[in-house]
């Protein structure tokens, strides 16, 4: 007899599968509803367990009907054999039994399926008034190990931060560091219920996105959107936990979740009906927040708020690659030694990287004093990686700078000198904030998995990539990680300025050979 766990792994669905635990809105917009309808629109399949259903509308809350505990056991154990969960999503909880329930649930199915993940959006008031769920304080701490990234809105926050907190009077980066300490692996308080006092002067909002990574260390992600006013925003809260579960459920990053999640809820408000005339008409109705797809605009990416954006924000950015129109780069080699680019330079290419991975100055100073001079009689483009100082002194063309390295590199010296800047980047979190930089390019990746270097969890892909490309405006795209020859057709065929090799040539047979077969394959 087969045992649950490869019963359960044998049935997994090709499309991922988010159980939605929440309540049912009989008015159509929250809850149950704007899961099924989020998750559909994501490429996630939802299968639904009604926690309760709650008599409501767009102006009353009359009440809660709470599902009896059985019913939700019986679901449970029918669907974890036929359709087991990639994320659930948790919604309406509506008493401490639920809670109990709920408790034994994620217990026994973490211990099954070590990869699922639990997103909670702590539901506590309808949209118009009367409280929704009845549980303890007590039995919530004991839920919140369970939880991955649990998605209060500030006035939940506030709740939620006050079980952990002396003094009520604080910061929301202190709020979710006081929740975060409850036992949950993320919080992300959505700042979209801020007063007009709490919002910036220029009508922006903010997320906060502070993320456990273990050993007392934290990482905060913050995004700004400009606030976005419309009376059709009913189930909005619901749609951002569930939409955060698809993209997670997709395999992406918290982060990169994160920032897909704030991009569909923009996206949704500003398909809004009202909109056109919400400044000057009163609308009372109070209707469904809008569902739209994946979202694919730049115009609805949030801005990413970092001291590495502040610090070059009054520039005027970086100089241009110098392409004429239409032009491309084509491929661009990454080597470690003055020896291949000995070897490579006379190719007739438009760009090469310079990577020595070494510290030692006295080491690197003639090595890259000689690779700009050599550079200059190719009239190549010549990348220093990461060794901005040196490629200061000696005039290279440019520095590509990682982004674990950009909050040690001084990007004003570097633009000051007149030299171009590339920065590696690997989803769209990392990227819009490259982006604000104004970069001479922006490389992405891995598209594929790489033999130089470990990059669990970030493979971008060939969808993810043509994804990001619609986020560049006129800024030149590489693409880089993994690339090899039968690869490289399709990478090309994305769009991108250029397609960054490292083995594909430096492990040839025979590299002068491989580099003249990529270029012509380039074009």
């Amino acid at each position: 007899m087969k045992s649950e766990a490869s019963v359960m792994n044998n049935h997994i669905s090709k499309k991922p599968i988010m159980w939605s635990i929440s309540g049912a809105d009989c008015s159509g917009g929250a809850g149950i509803a704007a899961d099924i309808k989020t998750g559909h629109n994501l490429g996630v399949e939802v299968c639904h367990f009604i926690t309760a259903n709650t008599v409501q509308n767009s102006s009353v809350f009359y009440s809660v009907n709470p599902t009896s505990v059985d019913i939700l056991a019986q679901q449970a154990q029918a669907l974890r054999f036929d359709k087991a969960p990639t994320v659930i999503k948790i919604g309406l909880i509506a008493n401490d039994e639920q809670i109990n329930w709920l408790i034994l649930l994620l217990t026994q199915l973490k211990s099954q399926l070590p990869n699922l993940l639990v997103v909670f959006d702590p539901v506590s008031k309808a949209s118009v008034g009367g409280s929704m769920s009845l549980f303890s304080t007590e039995a919530l701490s004991l839920l919140m190990p369970l939880i991955d990234v649990i998605t209060p809105n500030l006035n939940e926050a506030k709740v939620l931060s006050a079980l952990n907190a002396k003094n009520s009077d604080i910061k929301t980066k202190e709020m979710a560091e006081n929740i975060l300490h409850l036992g949950c692996n993320a919080v992300i308080i959505k700042g979209g219920h801020a007063s007009p006092a709490n919002t910036s002067q220029d009508g922006h909002c903010t997320d906060l996105c502070l993320q456990n990574l273990g050993a007392s260390s934290t990482q905060l992600f913050t995004l700004q959107s400009p606030k976005i006013n419309t009376n059709y925003s009913h189930g909005g809260g619901c749609s951002f936990a569930s939409a955060l579960a698809s993209f997670l459920a997709h395999g992406y990053l918290l982060r990169d979740a994160f920032t897909l999640t704030k991009a569909f809820i923009n996206q949704g408000l500003l398909l809004a009906p009202d909109r056109a005339d919400h400044q000057t008409k009163n609308n009372d109705y109070y209707g469904a927040f809008q569902q739209g797809k994946w979202p694919t605009k730049a115009s609805v990416f949030p801005q990413v708020i970092s001291p590495v954006y502040q610090q070059i924000e009054s520039s005027q950015g970086f100089k241009s690659l110098e392409l004429s129109a239409d032009e491309k780069l084509g491929l661009y080699p990454v080597v470690d030694s003055l020896s291949w680019l000995a070897l490579l330079l006379p190719q007739n290419l438009k760009i090469i990287q310079l990577r020595i991975k070494s510290d030692d100055i006295n080491y690197l100073e003639p090595l890259i004093a000689k690779a700009v001079a050599m550079a200059r009689l190719y009239n190549c483009r010549l990348f220093i990686n990461d060794h901005w100082k040196l490629a200061i002194k000696y005039g290279a063309y440019g520095v590509h700078i990682g982004q674990e390295d950009l909050h040690g590199a001084d990007l004003h010296a570097i633009a000051n000198a007149g030299l171009r800047l590339g920065i590696s980047t690997h989803g769209c979190y990392e990227f819009l904030l490259a982006k604000q930089l104004r970069p001479s390019y922006l490389a992405i990746g891995a598209i594929f998995p790489t033999k130089t270097k470990n990059m669990t969890g970030q493979i971008q892909g060939l969808k993810n990539l043509t994804q990001i490309l619609s986020l560049a405006d006129t800024i030149p795209v590489v693409a880089i990680g993994g690339i090899n020859q039968q690869r490289l057709t399709q990478v090309w065929s994305t769009g991108v300025s250029a397609i960054a090799v490292v083995t594909a040539i430096t492990q040839a047979q025979q590299p002068l050979s491989a580099t003249k077969t990529m270029q012509a394959m380039l074009g």
